[in-house]
């Protein structure tokens, strides 16, 4: 259960059991409050723990990491070069998905960015901001953010 239908469902639970016990029915609804708390942490870890291991496996480095290395070098078209053929840059974020097509676009990388565009559109079909992208560069406009 989640989303609406779940916390419908969870609000019901608790004024069934509040017709009781009031007091009760307050523990029992922080419990189940905790354990899911307690679940999206163990969710999470999960998750991160694969990425990190890709991340050594397929030699790569974050996004972020790579904006960092962007910004020490002040150039880039140069640093882009250097890591697209030695490392994979690893993008989590749609933000950061966003940020490198418009950097991919700024520094004339339009084919590229037109390659990536296309491929994250036959997953999110109805994406306004990444329609919107893919309207910009046809026009031949870079991003603005």
């Amino acid at each position: 259960m989640s989303g609406e239908t779940g916390a419908e469902a969870l609000f019901d639970y608790y004024a069934v059991l509040r017709e009781d016990d009031a007091e009760q029915a307050d523990i029992v609804l922080s419990e189940i409050l905790e354990t899911m708390d307690g679940g999206l942490d163990a969710l999470e870890s999960l998750l991160t723990q694969p990425l990190g291991e890709r991340l050594e496996y397929e030699d790569g480095i974050l996004y972020r990491e790579f904006k960092e290395i962007v910004e020490d070098e002040g150039d880039f078209r140069r640093v882009f070069e250097n890591i697209m053929f030695s490392t994979r840059v690893i993008i989590s974020e749609k933000d950061d998905f966003v940020d490198f097509l418009d950097k991919l676009m700024e520094n004339n990388y339009h084919e590229m960015a037109l390659s990536y565009l296309e491929s994250a559109l036959a997953v999110h079909p109805n994406d306004d901001s990444l329609r919107e992208m893919l309207r910009r560069l046809a026009k031949g406009k870079t991003v603005e953010n």
